[in-house]
């Protein structure tokens, strides 16, 4: 779904014209611009608010400082710049959509309607506001008209999609049990992974007393996720497995509640597609409906984390409400983020409180061990794996991670023989996984062993993650160590042209292009890879390089020039800070 705003500039002057005030305001104005731009949003709040208190005439101030209001939920000073941004030619629709939820909020339903007219712009703004009016006149009773809003037509299919979902939780919260029965069947048919689809559609069908069809709901769900499930879900089938404790509601019983859940829905989309500062406004604004809704709490954390905000994100996990079948991966990502403060005892602190709290959770004794390792503390964090591995009772698929994240420590710390034997345990739990293949390919490639079967390793995880530079660089350093040269430059540049800011890849590429003979072109990369920022120790073997080249070796002709290759999202040559990253959405 791409990601649409709502909102366009409004017309207006820009800010300053003049004279020793003016200047003050320009330069808030910017630093507003710059903390905005750095996601700084509560230092932008206050730059724009400073620079419409200068130049009030302003309305390019006026609506940034609304904009960052409402992302910072300073609702009392957001309510008066939204009427007055409501109030411009172009009527921005933000500010009309804030407007809409307050009045919705204090149950002036007609000027909640007014205020939801001027949004039906634009992919998004129809999808806003559809769903909203037929909460809206849900909450006014009219549930026929509700429903029939949000009646799946000609449209978009993620429009079809949402339309769906909420036309199911009207229904379900109005009694038409047949009519969300029906929704609810061709929603989760086309999409089993979507947890709030699997919970609305099990509460439904346990709350009419259909706890068979519940469970085989959430039982679907969590295969489909390929991992252990959402926390909620697995909470919610433990709940129906005990026939005293099978009474559950609905996942959305009033109007308040389904309102919040299009904001929620609509923001986490928005932020997960790339449209961040907008899908925050519509999180806070199902927050101000609903302030303690723990999906959207997560969803506005995740965001915080995105943008390298970790304490508002450890504030913001503070807010959910204690207690729910959330904490343990809650209390994760605060120690995960206190990890990125660098505060990795205090990290490990809380995780080995989590620990102790929930003996049979593996995900907390993951998770340090992730943070251990990112830290090169290679021991301490064996001892949490081990502790993991001891605590699996029948090692499935999903747990290749624990013996595979071993082995790495154990590779680190020159103890090979235990990591070949984590490593190929992992392997055998899931012989398709790339990390596996390339680590294990490349470490018998680099201690001149099983070269053939290496060699396959790294080819096999390439065929599987094409586009993953740093298994494309295992692939041609170890053509390199083989020394097939231009089958080495081959994989190498391609590399390069995935991960072209990565020092150790370009370092590669240089070796290569020596042996081809290509002395001009390795001396070029060799000098890219220093201004890349290797570690020290790389740098100064670098240097070495771009004075004497390489020792003498049997020069053989390129026989390719470079490769064109699509740049996509990174991954990682011989991962080895794999942290736990537990789905809290």
């Amino acid at each position: 779904m791409a990601a649409v705003a709502l909102g366009a500039p409004a017309h207006a002057s820009s800010p300053g014209t003049g004279g020793e005030e003016s200047h003050s305001a320009l330069g808030n104005y910017l630093a507003g611009r710059v903390a905005r731009a750095t996601s700084d949003t509560a230092s932008a709040a206050n730059f724009f608010h400073q620079a419409l208190t200068l130049d009030p005439s302003n309305n390019l101030l006026a609506e940034q400082a609304f904009l960052m209001k409402v992302s910072e939920a300073q609702w009392a000073e957001a309510r008066g710049l939204g009427e007055r941004m409501a109030a411009t030619p172009d009527g921005n629709r933000l500010a009309r959509l804030f407007l809409a939820v307050n009045a919705f909020k204090d149950k002036d339903f007609a000027k909640a309607d007014e205020s939801l007219r001027g949004l039906s712009s634009g992919p998004i703004g129809e999808l806003t506001t559809m769903l909203t009016r037929a909460w809206l006149r849900m909450a006014q009773g009219d549930v026929d008209e509700a429903i029939s809003l949000v009646r799946p037509g000609n449209q978009a299919d993620f429009i079809q999609h949402y339309s769906r979902f909420h036309r199911a939780l009207i229904a379900d919260a109005a009694g038409r049990r047949s009519e969300a029965q029906a929704a609810y069947e061709v929603l989760f048919r086309s999409d089993p992974r979507t947890v709030r689809i699997a919970l609305a559609y099990a509460r439904h069908a346990a709350a009419g007393g259909d706890i068979k069809l519940a469970r085989q709901i959430l039982k679907d769900n969590i295969e489909r996720s390929g991992g252990e499930g959402h926390a909620m879900v697995r909470a919610l089938r433990d709940r129906l497995e005990n026939p005293e404790k099978a009474d559950v509601g609905l996942l959305i019983t009033n109007a308040n509640d389904g309102m919040a859940e299009v904001l929620y829905n609509l923001g986490e989309a928005l932020s997960a597609e790339g449209g961040s500062p907008i899908g925050v406004i519509y999180l806070q604004l199902a927050l101000y409906l609903k302030p303690d809704f723990p999906f959207a709490l997560a969803a506005l954390a995740n965001v915080y984390e995105a943008t390298r905000r970790h304490q508002v994100a450890i504030d913001t996990y503070d807010r959910i409400p204690r207690g729910s079948p959330l904490d343990v991966s809650i209390q994760i990502r605060r120690a995960i983020n206190l990890n990125m403060l660098d505060r990795p005892d205090d990290a490990k602190k809380l995780l080995d409180g989590v620990i102790a709290e929930n003996p049979k959770d593996l995900r907390p004794l993951d998770a340090i061990g992730g943070i251990l390792r990112a830290r090169k503390r290679w021991d301490e964090a064996i001892v949490y794996y081990s502790k993991a591995i001891e605590r699996i009772e029948k090692p499935e698929k999903q747990h290749w991670s624990y013996w595979y994240s071993r082995g790495t420590s154990y590779e680190r710390i020159k103890q090979w023989p235990k990591a070949e034997t984590d490593l190929l345990r992992a392997m055998k739990l899931n012989p398709d996984q790339p990390l596996i293949l390339n680590y294990l390919g490349y470490s018998w490639i680099d201690q001149n062993k099983n070269l053939k079967r290496g060699l396959q390793l790294i080819e096999k995880a390439v065929s599987l993650k094409p586009d993953d530079g740093y298994i494309v660089d295992s692939l041609g350093w170890a053509h390199f160590r083989l020394e097939n040269f231009p089958e080495a430059v081959k994989y190498l540049e391609r590399a390069v042209e995935l991960r072209p800011e990565d020092p150790v890849l370009n370092d590669h590429l240089g070796d290569a292009y020596w042996r081809v003979g290509r002395t001009r072109e390795a001396r070029f990369q060799w000098d890219q890879a220093l201004t890349l920022k290797p570690e020290a120790e790389d740098a100064e073997r670098i240097r070495g390089k771009l004075v004497a080249g390489l020792p003498a070796k049997k020069v053989v002709k390129a026989t390719r020039k470079q490769n064109d290759a699509t740049k996509t999202e990174p991954g990682k040559k011989r991962v080895d800070t794999q942290q736990s990253q537990p789905n809290i959405q």
